[in-house]
């Protein structure tokens, strides 16, 4: 099947635009389905992103034994703590200021092991 998917999109200051996205699917999905299914995959796309620029991820270089798994897992792990404390401020914005301010690091680090403690 074959989905399109108009979307308005407004950056700040812009008047909106419309786009159509198209989709490719071998799956028979109802519209509901097609559309969870599109969000669930730029969530995923959204993540690998930030991992990317963020934290340079696609740059490293380090392959030997489980050593590139066990990077990859500190860095969803710091992603997830540095999102889990409020301050409205972008991740790049946070991890500058954790290098800057060991008192906002310390925030960061508390906010991610309560969101830990929770399961």
């Amino acid at each position: 099947s074959i989905v399109m998917v108009e979307n308005y999109r407004a950056a700040k200051g812009k008047a909106p635009v419309l786009e159509y996205r198209y989709y490719i699917s071998s799956a028979d999905l109802t519209p509901e389905q097609a559309g969870n299914a599109i969000r669930a995959h730029w969530g995923i796309e959204s993540m690998h992103w930030i991992l990317d620029v963020s934290m340079r991820e696609d740059a490293c270089q380090i392959y030997r034994e489980n050593a590139a798994e066990n990077l990859a897992g500190l860095r969803h792990m710091a992603l997830n703590m540095l999102r889990a404390e409020p301050t409205k401020i972008s991740v790049p914005m946070k991890q500058k200021r954790c290098m800057m301010n060991p008192g906002f690091l310390e925030q960061v680090l508390l906010a991610g092991f309560k969101l830990a403690a929770k399961f």
